[in-house]
């Protein structure tokens, strides 16, 4: 299965750890009145924002892994669950992180199973989201339809050499850059 379609986005973002850290920041302001009591990270990107938040509003963290892809390559055409919740968060304030809405998919099925397994509230926080999921998660960094470039993996290591991602590369040549 190919990579997604970077057709649509229109433009460039790449982000600076200065700017990830002030969007968990900024983040954690509007959530801190949520008052999670158990912060669920969606790995792999959402790890990043998911700790840092659980950091800063001192909560507990418990990576989870929905994903469509193995060894960073697209395998899946829906997400697949790998690691679920856990059962911990039954009757607890529950915020799902992840590092981007696009569609909302991966949002939705984790809210599910949540609500499955109890969880007493469900919130929904991501760094950045496109236009067409923004109506999802409860709590966003910024909309863009940009190319998102994190700066967890805009490089790769190949072969004993840091390159550009190729999935950004791919990305970028789907836009004419």
């Amino acid at each position: 299965m190919s990579s997604y379609s970077y057709e649509e986005r229109k433009g460039i973002k790449p982000i600076s750890w200065d700017y990830f850290n002030q969007l968990c920041k900024d983040l954690c302001v509007e959530i801190s009145r949520f008052n999670p009591d158990i912060v669920l990270a969606i790995a792999r990107g959402g790890l990043y924002p998911g700790t840092l938040i659980s950091h800063i509003l001192q909560k507990e963290l418990y990576p989870i892994r929905i994903t469509r892809r193995v060894n960073d390559l697209i395998k899946y055409k829906t997400p697949v669950w790998l690691i679920k919740p856990p059962k911990i968060i039954k009757d607890k304030k529950i915020l799902i992180v992840d590092e981007v809405c696009d569609s909302g998919e991966t949002l939705e099925i984790v809210t599910k199973s949540a609500k499955d397994l109890g969880a007493s509230e469900i919130k929904t926080a991501v760094l950045y989201s496109h236009t067409k999921g923004k109506n999802i998660p409860d709590y966003i960094g910024v909309v863009t339809d940009e190319l998102v470039i994190n700066p967890w993996d805009k490089e790769i290591l190949k072969d004993g050499k840091f390159i550009h991602h190729p999935e950004y590369t791919e990305a970028l040549n789907q836009q004419g850059k």
